[in-house]
């Protein structure tokens, strides 16, 4: 039982995020940026500190957006009529945004601006990343991808049903992933075994069809190709 209260408290967290984005235009503008400033940082050989002050500088927007996003429905819902008090609660959520924003954007500067100056087209053709990096950067921008396509295409839940198997979808990218890091047929072909166990279970269990499977294993498969092919020499 605890198993399937801790897969529901999930459920509802990705709820609520699903609910912000598309309910709410600068938490779709956050994403964005996040999926651009995701896939600008491949072109890069980012350290392990340095990728990590990207993902939580990503995170701490969006943390602050549904924080925001948080109080002006509670506000809401308390009051109809203007408040000036409620006007300030909403300002300081707004301002937790905008600190967020300029701390992320700080963080682009320390990161990135030096690198910048020094790229040019050979070196984007001819970068060296490490394995983790490109792993832990591709499964976020496919999780990334999922929720915003489940907030676009409203249907099913955040972890049930849906435009597409999310499910499908990572386990088609570390599929790919143990092949790229490996090259180990055995490990490949056990690791596509659990894949297709997976994408079984969703189709049996009607929680996803066909179809919505096949977008997954399209989505895994093109991200991480993409990341793992053109990115890792």
């Amino acid at each position: 039982m605890w198993i399937i209260k801790i897969i529901n408290s999930f459920n509802h967290a990705i709820a609520g995020l699903i609910h912000a984005i598309r309910t709410q235009r600068n938490m779709q503008i956050h994403l964005v940026a996040a999926i651009f400033v995701l896939a600008f940082s491949l072109l890069f050989d980012l350290s392990r500190i340095e990728v990590a002050l990207v993902i939580i500088a990503i995170s701490f927007v969006i943390f602050a957006e549904l924080i925001n996003t948080a109080v002006e429905v509670i506000i809401d819902i308390l009051t109809q009529d203007y408040s000036f008090k409620a006007r300030i609660a909403k300002n300081i959520g707004a301002a937790a945004v905008i600190i967020a924003a300029g701390n992320a954007i700080f963080i682009a500067y320390l990161v990135f601006f030096k690198k910048a100056q020094e790229l040019s087209l050979n070196l984007i053709f001819n970068l060296r990343h490490e394995p983790l990096h490109l792993v832990f950067i591709n499964l976020f921008l496919i999780f990334i991808i999922v929720i915003t396509l489940k907030s676009i295409f409203s249907s099913g839940t955040p972890l049930k049903g849906g435009i597409i198997s999310g499910h499908t979808a990572l386990a088609t990218s570390v599929v790919l992933i143990i092949w790229f890091l490996t090259k180990s047929l055995l490990a490949f072909s056990l690791a596509l075994t659990l894949a297709f166990l997976t994408a079984q279970s969703r189709l049996e269990a009607g929680t996803h069809s066909l179809k919505e499977i096949l977008i997954g294993i399209l989505l895994g498969g093109v991200i991480t190709v993409i990341v793992f092919y053109f990115f890792r020499i």
